[in-house]
């Protein structure tokens, strides 16, 4: 047995491999990859920049404050731009901005095709008429058309019909924060609802499916709450019940193969048998062909039965081992049981981010120096080398998104890794083993996890431009292209998924060893090829019993859904709520039982390096947990 001084110098995830092939304790650990987390902070004061200069070149006020077509930003004095007329006005008193024709939409360009004013208020009820809109100016202040038409004209003048809105004028309001009027009645965007939602034929149909949502706004949150709470009691019974879950996958496939193999015996038992006076002379050779293509089949599908029971006979003990592993990290979440509150900090830190990143997004579609297009209006655009900060700012999106997620990858691995090396007594585990993984993710491991998460960031980019391009060219590339660009996407994903699966491993190697990113990858790869079979039968039974955990959820959600919807006669309305239910049941199952498969994969990690290095003689004593000890073989 372990002495509780090696307990304690275990706890910190330290280990190494001396030349005598045993565990050597490490008291002090090392920072790795230091020159990449320079980069990455190098990189995330690039991003600074961006929303600093965005900021700086009065895209924030544009933003915010919104600015007319003449580069005017509302509810404030502006300066006179060169040879652009209207502009350099004083709007101090004109807040909001005000589109002629509010409804025409360029889904395109994703933008609003129309003149911008600044007005002192938006017309909060539908303007049917020109005198109705000259009325609403003369009570209200707020003048609706052209800076060059005075209040007064709008009846007589010949060109009112061109400097003034649209007619009927839709009832409008301030968007909050944005200063901008947009239209109350959600049919305006109809057009704009139907390029995002293609089965919805008319307006009609529209308005029923949002007023189902509206009116089902309760019993929505309530079945997202259930799945919530659903996906966190699997995650603590799933090891109970991992057992009958492989049980039945394995009926499953030893009645399917089968069954498939003996109805196409039996078809060409019963073609053999069939007479062959009856057929005409010229269907004797299709008949002939036939049954040369059953036998075919059916002797094919024999080998194919045999080769899989063989498999599931040298692979019996492998998925013992994962029915093993899914229940020890049952264990592992009631002893650190905030590892069932990873997905939320995940989602947190993500959506903080994404929200930096939208905001400096729509800076960015605001900065820059105002130019004239066509229409003789003012547009905001950036030239020069800066005008490539809009890649900077999706690349940093790629790369950060990818870095958070490793972080979340890394502090498992490391609880995890705490929870394996320590002694069976799991009462020597410290109080906070997520907190002090956190600590020493920010103390020593940053420059892995930005070296691994920039990895995933080049193949990542790549397909993505390539999925654009697909989307850009599709209908026009013949179909050599279109094979191409499909096959190059599948690769690049395909490699994407290898590459996280071996950065996962990596993480743990790193939380194990303290080695930088690359050797610790290169570790963890020899380690899983050692154990290849193994790895197998893990991710084929260990994925499958999550998926149907996952089925599981969003059938329990659904249904209690159908249940509590079902008073609701008309069926059209409880549709849309019922699929927004069911995603995001879908959603939560995902992020919690993904937990859950990074847990088992850490584990299984720690169980090959104990049984390769370990082998439970005195000074080499296993730490596997005991039902882990009696599947080692």
């Amino acid at each position: 047995m372990h002495t509780s001084q090696d307990q304690n110098v275990y706890l910190s995830s330290g280990y190494q491999r001396s030349s005598k092939r045993e565990w050597k304790p490490l008291e002090d650990r090392s920072c790795t990859d230091i020159p990449w987390l320079l980069l990455f902070i190098l990189f995330c004061i690039g991003m600074g920049f961006i929303c600093g200069f965005s900021v700086a070149t009065g895209a924030a006020a544009r933003l915010v404050s919104g600015y007319d077509s003449y580069g005017n930003i509302c509810g404030q004095k502006n300066a006179k731009l060169e040879a652009i007329p209207n502009s350099g006005m004083d709007h101090t008193h004109r807040k909001y901005v005000f589109f002629l024709d509010p409804c025409n939409l360029d889904l395109i360009n994703r933008k609003i095709k129309s003149v911008a004013l600044c007005v002192t208020a938006c017309p909060r009820q539908e303007l049917k008429t020109l005198s109705d809109v000259q009325k609403f100016a003369e009570m209200n202040g707020s003048a609706l058309c052209s800076y060059n038409l005075k209040p007064s004209e709008y009846t007589t003048s010949s060109k009112a019909s061109v400097l003034c809105p649209k007619l009927p004028v839709p009832a409008s309001a301030p968007i909050p924060f944005f200063h901008r009027c947009a239209p109350v009645n959600i049919s305006c965007y109809a057009k704009f609802a139907e390029a995002l939602i293609t089965f919805v034929s008319d307006n009609s149909v529209l308005h029923r499916l949002i007023s189902g949502v509206m009116t089902s706004k309760e019993i929505i949150l309530g079945l997202c709450l259930l799945s919530l709470v659903l996906s966190m009691i699997l995650m603590v019974i799933i090891r109970y019940i991992s057992r009958v879950l492989v049980w039945i996958l394995t009926i499953l496939v030893i009645l399917g193969s089968l069954g498939g193999t003996g109805v196409l015996w039996w078809l060409y038992a019963k073609q053999r048998r069939s007479p062959k006076e009856t057929v005409i002379p010229e269907q004797l050779q299709i008949a002939e062909d036939n049954l040369r293509a059953l036998l075919i089949y059916a002797i094919s599908a024999t080998v194919f039965t045999v080769i899989l029971f063989l498999i599931m006979l040298v692979m019996r003990k492998r998925v013992a081992l994962t029915i093993a592993l899914f229940h020890v990290a049952g264990k592992v979440f009631i002893h650190l049981p905030l590892l069932v509150f990873q997905p939320f900090w995940t989602f947190f830190a993500l959506v903080l981010f994404w929200a930096y990143w939208i905001m400096t997004l729509l800076f960015l579609g605001t900065t820059g120096s105002a130019v004239q297009n066509e229409q003789g209006f003012v547009e905001f655009k950036v030239s020069g080398p800066l005008q490539y900060m809009w890649w900077y700012h999706v690349v940093g999106l790629i790369w950060i998104s990818e870095f958070i997620l490793a972080c979340q990858q890394m502090t498992v691995a490391g609880a995890v890794v705490t929870y394996y090396f320590t002694s069976r007594d799991k009462r020597n585990l410290p109080f906070t083993p997520i907190l002090a993984s956190v600590n020493r993710l920010i103390r020593y491991h940053l420059g892995t996890v930005a070296k691994g998460s920039f990895i995933i960031t080049l193949v990542k980019i790549p397909r993505m431009i390539l999925m654009y391009m697909h989307s850009q060219l599709k209908g026009k590339e013949n179909a050599c292209a279109r094979c191409v660009l499909k096959s190059c996407i599948c690769c690049l994903w395909c490699l994407e998924k290898c590459l996280n699966y071996l950065n996962q491993n990596a993480y743990t190697a790193t939380a194990i060893n303290s080695t930088n990113f690359c050797t610790s990858a290169k570790d963890a790869f020899v380690i899983l090829v050692e154990n290849a079979l193994r790895v197998a039968a893990i991710n084929t039974v260990g994925d499958f019993m999550l998926f149907l955990g996952k089925v599981l959820i969003v059938c329990s959600t659904g249904l209690a859904g159908i249940m509590l919807l079902n008073y609701q006669q008309d069926y059209t309305v409880w549709v849309l709520p019922l699929i927004i239910v069911c995603l995001f049941a879908f959603l939560v199952a995902h992020c919690f039982l993904s937990i859950y498969e990074m847990v088992v994969d850490v584990l299984f990690l720690c169980f090959a390096i104990d049984t390769k290095y370990n082998d439970g003689s005195p000074g080499r004593e296993f730490y596997m947990d005991k039902v882990l000890m009696l599947k080692r073989r």
